[in-house]
């Protein structure tokens, strides 16, 4: 329970707005105005409240629901609140129900991927165990470029790096070597004297 009565009282930030959504433009409120409305709401809040708390309590509940504000409203007789508690009680309502359908729906399309990426793996794998890994056209490339090199280096061609630089069996590289070599390795080295 609350320490001190101002504790009960709503915050002053938002009593502003309301007051503010609910006057038209160039009215002004006082300071004191402002004041007496945020008391008044919390009185009408905690009586609200209290009658809700009662009607929960003669159906032997310890939580107030949506039916048990209801009630409250009429008991009060503010019965003009009835009918909009209720469409915004329907409103919230339908909103979580959407909310939740969205939300197994989501749960559901990742259950979906994650199934079609187990089903890519295994067919990877599967592919795997036949010694087929299906990049027979690469590996193939790849030899006829080994090939080529050896070639190359048989008869000691220059081969270009790239950024401008030529690299053959005896020369040194200055500046940055720039760009990718497929297919061989290169060594550079460092000549000082």
């Amino acid at each position: 329970m609350a320490e001190r009565p101002e504790d009960l009282n709503l915050p002053n930030a938002v009593v502003t707005r309301i007051i503010k959504d609910a006057i038209p433009e160039g009215v002004n409120v006082s300071k004191e105005a402002r004041l007496a409305i945020s008391k008044a709401a919390s009185v009408f809040v905690l009586y609200a409240t209290s009658c809700s708390n009662n009607f929960a309590l003669k159906a032997k509940r310890k939580t107030i629901n949506a039916n048990d504000v209801i009630s409250a409203m009429e008991e009060m007789e503010f019965d003009q609140f009835e009918g909009p508690l209720k469409k915004c009680l329907e409103a919230y309502r339908n909103e979580q129900k959407n909310k939740k359908q969205a939300n197994e729906k989501k749960k559901k399309e990742k259950e979906m991927e994650a199934l079609a990426a187990e089903d890519v793996e295994e067919e990877i794998e599967e592919d795997d165990d036949d010694g087929n890994d299906g990049d027979n056209e690469k590996d193939e490339d790849f030899v006829a470029d080994e090939e080529d090199e050896e070639d190359d280096e048989e008869e000691g061609e220059e081969e270009s790096v790239g950024g401008g630089s030529v690299v053959n069996d005896n020369a040194s590289v200055s500046g940055s070597v720039t760009g990718s070599v497929t297919g061989s390795v290169v060594e550079i080295s460092d000549d000082d004297g």
